[in-house]
């Protein structure tokens, strides 16, 4: 039993990414799923594969490399939490490592980086930073 999903997740991708892992299994839930599509549209993350069936299924992610064979995630940060959620306004949304990171918004139109949140002009929820 997990009590943050989305902290086990960002969790599995880190711990992936110390050891060079290519590839690492997380169970799937839609929003999971949503948050692994904006890693990839934002290159984090080379390839998405949904396995299994029912509630055995998992989502498979092939994380990035560059050409020196280090992972294109440098880090990750959960920033709202389950006893502290953490939201903001389009117009004060954070800029992570001076514009070159990526801050995931939760709106109401659903999961976005936060320079697309900044274009929609929506604010949201801050679930989490990532940075190359």
């Amino acid at each position: 039993m997990v009590n943050d999903p989305i902290s086990d997740f960002l969790t599995r991708l880190r711990n992936a990414t110390l050891v060079s892992k290519s590839n690492v299994e997380i169970p799937h839930s839609k929003f999971k799923y949503e948050l692994a599509k904006l890693f990839k549209d934002e290159g984090y993350v080379s390839d998405i594969e949904i396995k299994g069936e029912g509630a055995k299924r998992v989502i498979d992610l092939t994380i990035k490399f560059s050409e020196e064979g280090k992972s294109v995630i440098a880090g990750l940060n959960r920033l709202s939490k389950p006893g502290r959620r953490v939201y903001s306004s389009f117009n004060e949304l954070p800029r992570t490592n001076g514009g070159l990171g990526t801050v995931v918004v939760s709106t109401s139109r659903g999961l976005l980086s936060d320079s697309e949140a900044r274009k929609r002009k929506l604010g949201g929820e801050l679930i989490c930073e990532v940075w190359s």
